[in-house]
């Protein structure tokens, strides 16, 4: 399932190549990814159609789409993407009208664009996106383009949700950024879809709480793998992740929550945001064709990884320790979960 990095890089990918574009149609093919929108397609259509794409957030695993009104008033909804097991976004920018160029090549990159991407489910026909003044380049951004929601396993999906206030307290207590408080109206950036409001902040958001995180860890006794996985303590960690963190953190994933020291939280919280921030460096992790980002491109931090996905091969830093630890592959939660018997020792059992 495409975590943190991937869901980042998709975001990413939309930011760069497809904000400021008006939707002009709006294609359902298969109204299941759409189970979320209550509304039904129909609705679906007919609310985004008309609309521009305006900007683009995230939060955890779960990033979605401002909306500006026909007037370029924000619009009171956005559109909400969960890419799921296999869901991706992909996006194929229009011919030019071809005049100086080899004719060849513009048929060629017709057949790309008309193209139907199998497992297609929704897509969306978007306009030239509006010049900026300091654009001199052309040609790029001024011919239409079509955002493609793909989904082989259907577990993903597109919804339009209302916007709701979620100003970090921080911000509320005029302890960063009061000036932007001072507005009548919530910035844009702290309004989130009522439907992704219950997630937590993740580790790359400039407003993420260790202290708030170590008091949820201290009032459970659950496997502190299984709090990891809860993106209502913490979001954006999926199965691979957390096997890279507990490991950097040399933790087991069964020892208790509430049983860290403060110097492990603060161990583990910094393990899961470097693993975070190199694997988005990395594009994200690709181990088949499920995930890619809007241009279709893989991503390569499978080539990093230290725990995840190993089992049978030896532990890297008991390697250069000069001692022999083969990472084990162990039953967790209908998954599995990776580790070195002898970096990350299980607790004692009570």
């Amino acid at each position: 399932m495409p975590e943190l990095p991937e869901v980042e890089t998709v975001r990413a990918g939309l930011a760069d190549h497809s904000l400021g574009r008006p939707v002009q149609a709006v294609r359902v093919l298969d109204a299941r990814s759409l189970r979320r929108h209550l509304p039904g397609p129909a609705h679906f259509e007919a609310a985004l159609t008309g609309r521009t794409l305006r900007g683009a957030y995230r939060r955890g695993k779960y990033l979605w789409l401002t909306l500006s009104e026909p007037d370029g008033a924000l619009a009171d909804e956005a559109l909400v993407v969960h890419l799921g097991m296999s869901g991706q976004l992909l996006v194929r920018d229009e011919p030019g009208d071809g005049s100086g160029s080899d004719s060849g090549n513009d048929s060629e990159a017709r057949a790309a664009f008309d193209e139907q991407p199998r497992h297609l489910r929704v897509a969306l026909e978007l306009g030239p996106a509006e010049a900026r003044p300091e654009e001199t380049s052309e040609g790029e951004g001024r011919t239409g383009q079509r955002l493609l929601f793909v989904d082989q396993r259907i577990f993903g999906g597109m919804f339009l949700s209302p916007l709701v206030p979620d100003v970090p307290a921080a911000v509320a207590t005029n302890e960063v950024a009061p000036d932007e408080m001072g507005q009548s109206e919530v910035p844009e950036r702290f309004l989130v879809p009522e439907a992704v409001k219950h997630i937590a902040r993740d580790p790359l958001d400039e407003f993420f709480d260790p202290v708030a995180v170590r008091r949820k860890f201290l009032r459970t006794s659950s496997g502190i793998k299984k709090v990891l996985l809860d993106q209502s303590v913490i979001s954006g960690v999926g199965n691979i992740y957390a096997d890279e963190a507990l490991w950097r953190a040399r933790l087991h994933y069964a020892k208790p929550a509430r049983a860290l020291s403060a110097a492990q939280t603060r161990d583990l919280l910094e393990a899961v945001t470097q693993v975070l921030r190199e694997s988005l460096a990395a594009g994200g992790t690709s181990f088949d064709a499920l995930y890619v980002n809007v241009l279709g491109e893989s991503g390569y931090f499978e080539r990093s990884l230290n725990a995840y996905g190993r089992a049978g091969e030896p532990c890297h830093r008991c390697a250069e320790a000069g001692r022999t630890s083969l990472i084990v592959r162990e039953p967790f939660q209908n998954r599995s979960s990776y580790r070195c018997p002898h970096c990350q020792r299980a607790p004692r059992s009570r």
